[in-house]
């Protein structure tokens, strides 16, 4: 409703009311309710409730507010017309004058027009609950949103003779996955934190230690390797190289060696010169298992032995390879038995070609020169008659000596980068011989080298030394037309250096090869080819 002062035309012509309009008395003018009352005069226009007022008989007015009946008179309420009182609002004390009451009375609740408390259900006891109030009036003027009834008020919804309050929502709860989510994330972070609290409890303070520390599991990969690589030549290689451990008195040695063709095993001369002739010698092959050894055939001028062992356990024969196409710069394999660490596998290149080495013992009577092929690949007592071989797995040169800066106490000192191999070629000649007669031919150009010369070249002797010619009569040299103090300057194109070169270059040439050798006489350079032979056999000793 609005405070404006109205007519009571107007109020007719409205056709509406608010419940805060009526009064107790509720059937006098207003004039008489204004004398009756001590409160200050009320300037709103009265509205009169159903029934009563300007309203013609022929049309009754029903509001739903007439059903109620008289309100109780002032008594009821023990209220006083000289003394303002406080009313009940909504269970609230509100002064006279507030809360939308009438200034002008007292002792009733504005939202009940029955005058009565709203707990007192008194007046109900002996009627019927009264219907529920109609809808507001088609054209109600003037009264906005707040038209009905205070809440809690007869005929608010929820209260007595009211519509029934609308339904409270149903709140539903949780699905289940949502649950299970929930549940998960909860012990997802019970078990962080608890693994965190341990880790915190059982941590050593200041140690070092961590006991949850993990590195976790190796990558997974595979062994196979390629072919030409290290592993994949060793691979290949490995099954054919042995060991040896040889007993000959008070003297031992150790050594390897490689399983040729016909189950015959190639090392060195000085790996097994302590077996003859009552030694003894033990075979270990790459899967362990060992066997014992016969010596076949030596050579000390070449530093070269066959063996045959009494079991193979088959394992395979290596493959032999070409030296005359080493370059180089080749990378090289060497495996033997260092120190008596069977199978160990180094690997380096070739170092240098044609460099002259003296094979076998250092003291010994049978020490002689080879041309070696020069590598870098580690070599140490114990790799003597092992194979060096290429990326193919093929071999080309017997590891048989090293280069040292001294010995050192009780043996040699290790690896300097300095090993050396006999050339497979000259190796593969000797081994057959060794195989089919028990000795190697020796090869010679028949000429005496003169010690003493300085100059460039090997220089032919000019005098006979202990009854040997300078050049041997009738011998290879003589007939490619050599003599006594000629000097020879190259072999196949090899500038020579010193004695020995030439030496170990004649040694690594099988007899009946041809050499082209160009030499100086006289100041004048001139070639000549030569046919290597073979140096006679000596009568070996027979028991009287």
């Amino acid at each position: 409703m609005t405070d404006d002062a109205r007519t009571s035309h107007e109020a007719h012509d409205a056709e509406g009311r608010t419940p805060s309009d009526f009064t107790d008395g509720g059937h006098g003018t207003a004039e008489s309710r204004r004398a009756d009352s001590s409160g200050p005069e009320f300037s709103r226009p009265e509205f009169l409730p159903a029934g009563e007022g300007p309203f013609p008989a022929e049309q009754p007015r029903d509001d739903g507010w007439s059903q109620l009946g008289a309100p109780p008179d002032r008594a009821r309420w023990g209220g006083r017309q000289d003394q303002p009182e406080l009313l009940r609002h909504d269970d609230r004390d509100v002064p006279p004058g507030e809360g939308g009451r009438d200034p002008g009375l007292t002792g009733e609740h504005w939202g009940d027009p029955s005058g009565r408390p709203r707990h007192d259900t008194a007046a109900f006891a002996s009627q019927a609950p009264p219907p529920p109030p109609p809808p507001p009036p088609a054209q109600a003027f003037g009264m906005g949103p707040g038209w009905a009834p205070p809440p809690g008020s007869l005929g608010a919804p929820g209260s007595f003779g009211g519509p029934p309050p609308p339904p409270a929502p149903v709140r539903r709860g949780p699905r289940t996955a949502t649950l299970v989510i929930l549940a998960l994330m909860v012990a997802l972070l019970a078990s962080t934190l608890g693994s965190v609290g341990t880790y915190l409890l059982t941590k050593p303070a200041g140690s070092g230690r961590d006991p949850s520390f993990s590195l976790g599991g190796a990558p997974t990969g595979s062994s196979i390797r390629p072919p030409e690589s290290v592993a994949g030549v060793a691979s290949k290689v490995l099954p054919s190289v042995v060991s040896l451990a040889v007993e000959g008195g008070a003297s031992s040695s150790t050594g390897s060696g490689f399983l040729i063709k016909g189950g015959y095993v190639v090392t060195n001369n000085h790996v097994v010169a302590n077996a003859e002739p009552s030694g003894q010698i033990q075979i270990q092959f790459n899967n362990r298992k060992s066997t014992s050894a016969v010596v076949v055939g030596t050579d000390p001028e070449s530093d070269l032995a066959v063996v045959k062992p009494a079991e193979t356990f088959g394992a395979p024969e290596i493959t032999l390879g070409n030296s005359d196409n080493v370059v180089v710069g080749d990378p090289v394999i060497a495996i033997g038995s260092p120190l008596g660490l069977t199978g160990t596998v180094t690997s380096g290149i070739v170092s240098s070609l044609n460099r002259p080495v003296q094979a076998g013992e250092e003291n010994s009577s049978e020490a002689t020169w080879l041309s070696a092929v020069q590598t870098d690949a580690a070599i140490n007592p114990g790799n003597s008659g092992g194979p060096l071989v290429n990326v193919n797995g093929e071999v080309i040169g017997v590891n048989s000596a090293i280069a040292t800066l001294g010995r050192s106490v009780g043996g040699q000192s290790g690896s300097i980068g300095l090993g050396f191999a006999i050339p497979v070629n000259h190796a593969r000649r000797v081994a057959q011989e060794l195989i089919t007669t028990g000795k190697a031919k020796k090869s010679r150009i028949g000429v005496a080298i003169d010690p003493t010369y300085q100059g460039v070249g090997v220089r032919i002797a000019t005098e006979p030394r202990q009854g040997t010619q300078p050049v041997e009569p009738n011998g290879p040299a003589a007939q490619a037309g050599l003599k006594p103090g000629d000097v020879i300057l190259e072999v196949e194109g090899v500038v020579l250096q010193d004695g020995n070169e030439l030496i170990a270059m004649i040694r690594n040439r099988a007899p009946g090869e041809k050499l082209s050798i160009k030499y100086q006489r006289g100041g004048q350079e001139n070639t000549a080819t030569v046919t290597v032979g073979a140096a006679p056999e000596q009568p070996s000793p027979k028991p009287s």
